[in-house]
């Protein structure tokens, strides 16, 4: 779990990782599909910031089949939850967030239906 102020700010300073907390923090567990499709990024991009996010102690991960779920850990120190809430409150109307909200919305292989990509 994560004890490292210095280390939870480093993840956040990153505009990828931050992007996917926010949506996790919006939307609850992700895959690694629904990040790629929102982010317009990579799977191995965003696979290698999610185990970046991951060893830190902000994720925690889920294996369904062959595909890996992630949430916000629910054990982060209460601070820590409070600032990515409070970050998600501040950019909630900004055009970058709510773009990625609109791809993720429209996916149309979501997880739950049929996984993805």
């Amino acid at each position: 779990m994560l004890n490292d102020t210095d280390t939870f700010f480093k993840m956040l300073s990153d505009s990828t990782r931050l992007r996917c907390l926010l949506l996790m923090q919006a939307e609850g567990e992700l895959c690694v599909c629904e990040l790629t499709h929102a982010l317009n990024l990579s799977q191995p991009k965003i696979s290698r910031h999610l185990a970046h996010l991951r060893e830190a102690g902000v994720l925690v991960a889920r294996r369904n089949g062959t595909w890996m779920n992630y949430r916000i850990n629910p054990d982060l120190d209460g601070w820590a939850l409070s600032i990515i809430q409070q970050t998600l409150d501040g950019v909630r109307e900004s055009e970058s967030f709510i773009s990625d909200r609109k791809l993720l919305d429209a996916m149309t292989d979501r997880p739950g239906l049929v996984c993805c990509a």
